[in-house]
């Protein structure tokens, strides 16, 4: 094949229809757990995750919600994958491995907030959220109380004892969430986050009439199953409210993914090296919304 720059924008540009195919195939679920924030800037202060504002009787002067107490910020990053392409490969026509690395690339691209989401699960027994505290913390401080959203039990399907010790006492936990005035915050849990290990026992759990040892499963239905197979863990499993109009975790997005090529001719990489370049260019951050909408345990207790 004879190389020239309309040859090798040729190349590209069925690279990038790959890249961009791939992308739109693959599946993504980890808008159900984070809200999208289109960031404009190197940075966003996320000020107001302090409060949750009700209604309340009017009597007097209005009671102004302060926010801001709390300052949690969002500092974009950059991301990147890059492919070489060899100028021999090109003369020789031995270009099939780089198609599969475009859309290898475009899988990876779709999935990359994802990474970036799911990475908040076991991080949020020790990264902190807005109130200075571990998103799954055993002492959050709400008014002049200190309220826990994370325990260390394993999650079991075995009997109801056991059901009520683990996931049972996470739902009513998150229930009975109340905000600094002592009014209950509504949360309802309705999706339980596991990983590969404990698919059969949350399937049980949330599928199954019976408990394994044949009593009545009354925890049947009250959750959706999210099976994630980034999770380090696994013992650890979760449960969220994600009904709210703000959803646990957050994803900042200042730049999409972008397929990105260099073609110049002349360039040192192609003087020096005899290769071109091509990959996916992003920008963004995650991080945590209010921690009232989850609970994370260890699973380290029978």
């Amino acid at each position: 094949m004879i190389i020239n720059l309309a040859t090798v924008k040729g190349i590209y540009v069925n690279l990038r229809t790959l890249f961009q195919k791939a992308f739109k195939e693959t599946d993504s679920d980890w808008e159900k757990l984070a809200m999208k924030v289109t960031s404009t800037t190197s940075e966003e202060h996320y000020w107001w995750l302090d409060r949750f504002p009700k209604l309340r009787k009017w009597i007097g002067e209005k009671a102004v919600k302060a926010l801001g107490a709390f300052k949690y910020t969002l500092v974009n990053e950059d991301f990147e994958a890059t492919v070489a392409i060899k100028r021999n490969h090109i003369k020789d026509n031995q270009l099939a491995g780089y198609r599969v690395s475009a859309e290898s690339i475009g899988r990876s691209a779709k999935e990359w907030p994802g990474d970036l989401v799911f990475a908040l699960l076991h991080g949020g027994f020790t990264n902190l959220c807005y109130d200075g505290q571990p998103y799954f913390d055993t002492d959050h401080p709400v008014g002049s109380l200190f309220v826990s959203n994370t325990g260390k039990k394993q999650l079991s399907a075995a009997t109801l004892a056991k059901a009520q010790g683990s996931y049972g006492l996470a739902r009513t936990a998150m229930r009975k969430f109340k905000d600094e005035e002592g009014a209950p915050l509504k949360i309802k849990p309705n999706l339980l986050v596991v990983p590969p290990a404990l698919e059969d026992e949350a399937r049980m759990l949330l599928e199954s009439e019976k408990f394994a040892d044949g009593t009545k499963n009354i925890y049947k239905g009250t959750a959706e199953l999210m099976v994630v197979d980034e999770l380090e863990s696994d013992t650890e499993w979760f449960l969220f409210d994600t009904n709210q109009i703000i959803k646990p975790f957050i994803f900042q997005e200042r730049e999409a993914p972008e397929f990105v090529s260099q073609t110049n001719m002349d360039s040192d990489d192609v003087f020096m090296k005899a290769e071109y370049k091509f990959g996916v260019e992003a920008r963004g951050q995650s991080g945590y919304g209010f921690w009232q909408m989850g609970y994370g345990s260890t699973g380290t207790e029978a």
